[in-house]
């Protein structure tokens, strides 16, 4: 072994034979990293710092991690910084990767390609200030681990080391600054961890408070409620009150809960001061235990307030065994300054009283009940609009009225499965030439999509009389699919069911 490695511990195996000179590489760092990838090396770090020393003596060098500090992603987001590689590409080692699309069928992406740096050196400027950077992947061992080297020429430029050490900071505090941003992303913890989540935001982009069929008092109140907090930091600091809050909606499944919460992170992502970011807990589990996901959870949510915090269906999430943990997080010795939290719950008597009714931890609540015939005639309302461009379909304004009538005690999510339904045998029998008479008494007689809605109606009152005593079977909480069906769910192919609950797409 060479003398560079003198001053590093490591572990070395039997001696293997030497590589020619003609198959060598060439030299460099490069070289001593490729030539200890033999089962010899343990300590990668050591291996690179002793040959950036030997090689670049006038450089004052920086090491830090490159899981949360990614070099070229910065710079490829940023007008300020750029980089070329350093030297012979070949010198290089890169792994190219293809990701494909999250959807097989009518994605409009078709994947993409990216590059994973194993080895590469690259001359980076960031700010007008250059910087010679190492990125380095070595498998150490149980696991592989990723250090950027960064160098600064200190001797020819005539900085001193302080001076050096101040260009360096400047640029791992704004690649990191930028990896904790979220672009166009939501957080979102399962499995342990947090992630960012692109295609949870592109579907919270779609969702706003015109598809909220609501009390117009009550939509009102959440709104204000919400936005009110976030732009309100100086009205609670003046009145000496904790900036945060924490919010409950509850009620039967499918009226609501779901599509509101989405629109609530749709509104939160448009705000530009503050801004505000979303975290979504679709889990406490984690691989060391439920408390442990408790503790990443409120640790990462307290880094990035003010943001919205989100427990869908928290009844299930914070039991018996867990409840005293969370409780402590939530009151927090810590400060949860700026953090808004959202709990949905199908059922608010198997919530904890600790977290129901205690005050200062989720002191409002918000019932999402079975819609009145007022608001069943809006929601045909809105059906009819989504459907006044189709010719194939004749929904007069009368219908909406004669449909509300016959769904008294369905909720929004059942009649969206009387539309659906509906619709689909329609689409299924279009072919077919059929002559509907109609009678003078009922002028929607016949309306074919009239005469399968009530089909569809009396099939599904079926379902919710043969179920009425097993109100645990659901799981879903809004019109649309809950958060995490969003998230389980990248494709599934067209069904029609009928199981004891009605599956939404």
């Amino acid at each position: 072994m060479s003398s560079v490695f003198d001053d590093f511990v490591h572990i070395t195996g039997p001696s293997e034979p030497a590589v020619s000179a003609a198959l060598a590489p060439p030299n460099g760092v490069s070289n001593d990293f490729l030539q200890t990838t033999k089962g010899n090396r343990w300590f990668t770090e050591g291996v690179i710092v002793s040959s950036i020393r030997q090689l670049h003596p006038n450089y004052h060098l920086t090491i830090t991690q490159a899981y949360n500090c990614d070099l070229l992603a910065f710079a490829n987001a940023h007008d300020d910084a750029t980089y070329l590689t350093h030297g012979d590409p070949k010198d290089g080692l890169l792994e190219r990767q293809f990701n494909p699309p999250a959807r097989r069928y009518n994605d409009e992406t078709g994947g993409f390609f990216n590059m994973r740096v194993v080895f590469g050196s690259y001359d980076y400027i960031f700010k007008g200030n250059r910087f010679l950077v190492y990125i380095v992947e070595g498998s150490d061992g149980l696991g592989k681990t990723q250090y950027n080297y960064i160098l600064v020429e200190n001797a020819a430029s005539g900085l001193d080391q302080k001076a050096a050490q101040q260009q360096s900071d400047e640029l791992i505090a704004a690649a990191k600054q930028w990896a904790l941003e979220l672009h166009d992303e939501i957080l979102v913890f399962d499995g342990g961890m947090w992630q960012k989540n692109p295609e949870l935001w592109q579907n919270v982009q779609k969702s706003n408070w015109a598809d909220v069929i609501l009390e117009k008092s009550k939509k009102k109140a959440i709104i204000d409620d919400v936005i009110g907090f976030f732009k309100g930091e100086e009205r609670y600091k003046e009145f000496g009150v904790p900036w945060k809050r924490g919010v409950i909606f509850y009620g039967p499944p499918g009226n609501g809960k779901t599509i509101s919460t989405k629109a609530l992170m749709h509104d939160v992502s448009k705000s530009t001061s503050p801004t505000i970011s979303s975290l979504y807990v679709k889990s406490f589990k984690s691989f060391m235990g439920a408390e442990f996901g408790i503790r990443q959870i409120f640790l990462k949510a307290r880094q990035m307030a003010p943001c919205l915090l989100i427990f869908e269906d928290i009844d299930s999430l914070v039991d018996i065994t867990v409840r005293s943990y969370f409780l402590n997080e939530v009151d927090g010795l810590e400060s949860n300054h700026g953090i808004l939290m959202i709990g949905s719950t199908n059922h608010l008597e198997r919530l904890d009283p600790g977290i129901a009714k205690r005050p200062s931890r989720f002191d409002r609540k918000y019932l999402f009940e079975d819609p009145s015939r007022d608001e069943r005639i809006l929601y045909c309302e809105y059906w009819r609009n989504k459907l006044r461009n189709n010719k194939k379909i004749d929904f007069p304004s009368e219908m909406s009225v004669r449909i509300a009538d016959i769904t008294d005690g369905f909720s929004f999510a059942y009649m969206k499965e009387a539309f659906v339904a509906a619709l689909l045998v329609i689409v299924a029998r279009m072919d077919e030439k059929r002559i509907l008479f109609k009678h003078l008494e009922d002028p929607l007689s016949g309306n074919i999509l009239w005469t399968e809605i009530k089909k569809q109606v009396e099939n599904l009152r079926k379902e919710m009389e043969g179920e009425s005593s097993d109100s645990s079977a659901s799981t879903g909480s809004g019109m649309w699919p809950t958060l995490s069906t969003i998230l389980d769910e990248e494709s599934r192919p067209l069904e029609i069911r009928r199981d004891p609950k009605p599956r939404y797409m």
